[in-house]
């Protein structure tokens, strides 16, 4: 078994993080085995040296086939674990060109980090967002049942329960928590995956986004839409899991599993 902690955070543009010195503050709190990245916003080529390598880690980076400063995602993996294989998207090109997943195959378990679709900017990207959530689901299903225990991480872009928000009547028809949205997640749950943070958690308001535009993070209104989720098999294992809303440089904070695995 190895003592392992995996941190993601949807960083809404990494070099601006790395820019703002919020970079180095999050690598030297959080010290994680592998760091997941979401809405990196940059193609590998647009990054420095310096965002690109960190000491003792090897970087992988899917990003926007078409549109640079848009998606992306991203892994630091610790020299000390060498995964067999690095999965970029799903297979289904219509949505690998934009870059939202890659993960990393250990033989026995993988690991998969995603930046999922807003949806909300009008009915095509809705209808998009939906599309991806199943596409995403079959693609899981499919790993699981090839043997593999699974950890899912990333910026889910939805809340699943109304205790997962601050304001759940005021946000009935809200993209990121409308029924089909809430209804995925629970089929996604019900695949054979455990929200790790709720389970550990399962009466406590946290959350991990805060909207930048009404000065939201300082009155604590907020969502719970990134996640660590892991297959049944896995959740015995888990020793924590935590939302850092101590670490700022994006809208959303970092989050953690500690988890024991072979």
């Amino acid at each position: 078994m190895i003592d392992m902690k995996i941190v993601s955070w949807n960083v809404n543009g990494i070099r601006a993080v790395h820019r703002n010195s919020f970079w180095d503050e999050f690598l030297s709190k959080l010290r994680a085995d592998i760091y997941c990245i979401q809405e990196t916003k940059a193609w590998p080529e647009q990054l420095s040296d310096e965002i690109k390598d960190i000491a003792g880690y090897t970087s992988y980076f899917n990003h926007h086939k078409e549109k640079k400063g848009y998606a992306g995602v991203a892994l630091y993996i610790t020299n000390d674990l060498k995964p067999e294989k690095i999965i970029l998207g799903t297979g289904n090109e219509e949505f690998d060109k934009e870059g939202r997943v890659i993960g990393a195959d250990f033989g026995k378990w993988a690991l998969i980090n995603t930046y999922f679709p807003n949806g909300g900017m009008n009915d095509e990207a809705w209808r998009k967002k939906i599309d991806f959530y199943y596409d995403f689901l079959e693609f899981t299903i499919k790993l699981k049942e090839s043997g593999k225990s699974l950890i899912l991480t990333g910026d889910f872009n939805v809340a699943h329960e109304e205790i997962d928000l601050a304001r759940p009547k005021e946000n009935e028809g809200s993209v990121g928590f409308r029924p089909e949205e809430r209804e995925w997640f629970s089929e996604l749950l019900h695949a054979g995956f455990v929200d790790v943070w709720r389970a550990l958690n399962p009466d406590t308001q946290k959350y991990s986004w805060w909207s930048m535009r009404t000065r939201a993070r300082e009155r604590n209104i907020g969502w719970r839409i990134d996640y660590f989720l892991v297959s049944d098999d896995l959740f015995p294992f888990v020793k924590d899991s935590k939302i850092h809303n101590e670490i700022y440089g994006s809208d959303h904070c970092p989050i953690s599993l500690d988890i024991d695995i072979q």
